[in-house]
């Protein structure tokens, strides 16, 4: 990972991280051994060449098109090599004429991974027990797949934070969305699509980076 702008941390808590002088692995204070975290300090398009790149074959999702006005505000990537990418997790944000200042993070991730919990609040590492259970809240589009979301209830968090949050599985994977503030879930529709960009190309650099990076 030499030479990115990206910075490195837990995927699971803010706790800092120290890598092994013995095997080059990282460890968390919190939670022992982990595959690292990469996040940028600013949202950049530079920075999501290097998200990009070192998330390799692993699906980087964005809502798609990106509304006027909206900007990616955050990005981090989970492995400690292209090879071994577990998670992505996006963030978009702009305002909507309800709901004022919105931000929408997007993030997959293999099971037990803990980065869609930390973004969500929740206490469980996966989405829990109400994914499947009943009929689902909303579904999105993902390339050519429906894909079915539920509520995940954020009611045994701890901390004060108006979000709604939802998950399902994607390929074999979580897929988390969680939007602030609660009432912007009402901006989720059938008709969301979401794509992954990590062969986007050319359109990337048209695309708008920067602005308050949201706390999660």
């Amino acid at each position: 990972m030499g030479g990115m702008s990206l910075s490195v941390g837990c995927p699971r808590c803010p706790t800092p991280v120290a890598r092994s002088a013995v095997d080059g692995g990282w460890s968390c204070p919190d939670h022992g051994t982990i595959e690292p975290l990469w996040r940028p300090d600013e949202a950049s398009y530079d920075g999501f060449v290097a998200h990009l790149r070192t998330a390799g074959s692993f699906p980087t999702f964005l809502p798609w098109p990106m509304s006027p006005g909206w900007s990616v505000t955050d990005f981090g990537v989970v492995g400690s090599e292209p090879a071994r990418t577990r998670a992505t997790m996006v963030c978009c944000s702009g305002t909507s004429e309800l709901d004022g200042p919105v931000d929408v993070l997007v993030v997959a991730e293999e099971a037990g991974t803990g980065l869609g919990a930390r973004c969500a609040g929740t206490t469980y590492l996966d989405p829990g027990p109400e994914v499947g259970d009943g009929p689902p809240s909303v579904k999105v589009r993902l390339d050519n797949q429906s894909v079915s979301l539920w509520p995940v209830s954020t009611s045994a968090a701890t901390g004060e934070w108006d979000r709604s949050v939802v998950a399902g599985e994607a390929h074999g994977r979580w897929l988390w969305i969680v939007m602030r503030p609660a009432s912007a879930m009402l901006l989720l529709r059938d008709d969301w699509i979401l794509r992954d960009v990590s062969g986007l190309g050319p359109p990337l650099v048209e695309m708008a980076f920067g602005g308050p990076r949201p706390s999660w």
